[in-house]
């Protein structure tokens, strides 16, 4: 196995999750989507959009290419009330509220950026991870990390999403 397909082996598991975690769910009025463990907590849509929107943008980041999210009009699609930028760093409980989209949505959207991702990936070589991506850091980040810490962070959004719907379906009322 090469570099190229570790990474696509890695980022395949975060399409995986993310089409378990969506799987049967319904429209962005299901109540597994909206479900908040607490007040300031993020919901499954919420997690879902955020992790594909960091994904699209870090991954067009690095190739140097438009988004997903403005390219394939999922940015119209989703109408939600932020700019065409926002990934949802650093956004609040009001924000997270209004991420309101159907599991069909997300899933398209996060699909969409899986195959973006996977022909970025299917071109790289080892000395293409020595590459600096980010200045902005001490020490400079490498195409390696940004490319790692993407995986990770998506993974571990994939999870919380994951552990969200279990609470919900194990404390919903037989028959959901």
């Amino acid at each position: 196995m090469n570099t190229a397909e570790l990474l696509i082996e890695g980022y395949g598991r975060i399409a995986q999750e993310v089409e378990s975690v969506l799987d049967g769910l319904g429209g962005s009025d299901d109540p597994v989507l909206t479900h908040r463990v607490d007040p300031e907590a993020n919901t499954v849509a919420w997690l879902i959009w955020h992790l594909a929107r960091v994904q699209d943008d870090h991954l067009a980041g690095v190739a140097d290419s438009e988004q997903v999210w403005t390219a394939g009009g999922f940015a119209e699609r989703f109408a939600l009330p932020f700019d065409d930028a926002e990934i949802g760093y650093g956004q609040d409980a009001g924000d997270v509220a209004q991420v309101r989209v159907a599991a069909a949505d997300l899933s398209a959207y996060h699909r969409a950026v899986h195959e973006r991702s996977v022909e970025y990936l299917g071109g790289l070589t080892d000395h293409d991870l020595d590459r600096i991506v980010d200045r902005n850091w001490d020490p400079p980040v490498t195409l390696a990390v940004r490319l790692v810490s993407v995986l990770s962070d998506c993974l571990q959004h994939a999870g919380q999403a994951a552990y969200v719907r279990g609470v919900v379906e194990r404390s919903a009322p037989s028959g959901r």
